[in-house]
């Protein structure tokens, strides 16, 4: 189980993510089509200005139900614990275990 701290920083990770996507956007889409050096210089200022939590690469995908951000399966938003835990009492349709 990952620590109530961390988990609790990522939530408002992603609330700042969601809070400041469009207006990183625009100001991206902005600079890409100015020609102005002095003006892409001030762009690139009030982009750095943005809160460092609201990029979305900073987002770190976890376990919804430890909050492990470890071995995590995309498919499934599990940790490889949980996973393994839950398809050997058959909770997930489709997957079996493997043997040869």
């Amino acid at each position: 189980m990952a620590k109530k701290s961390m988990i609790q920083r990522e939530i408002k990770r992603i609330k700042l993510i969601e809070k400041y996507h469009k207006t990183r956007q625009e100001i991206k889409n902005s600079i890409k089509l100015t020609d102005n050096f002095e003006k892409n210089i001030k762009l690139q200022q009030k982009l750095q200005k943005l809160p460092r939590n609201s990029m979305s690469c900073r987002n770190r995908n976890r376990c919804w139900i430890t909050g492990r951000s470890r071995g995590f399966y995309r498919a499934f938003g599990l940790s490889r614990h949980v996973f393994r835990e839950m398809s050997h009492e058959c909770l997930l349709p489709g997957i079996k275990k493997s043997s040869w």
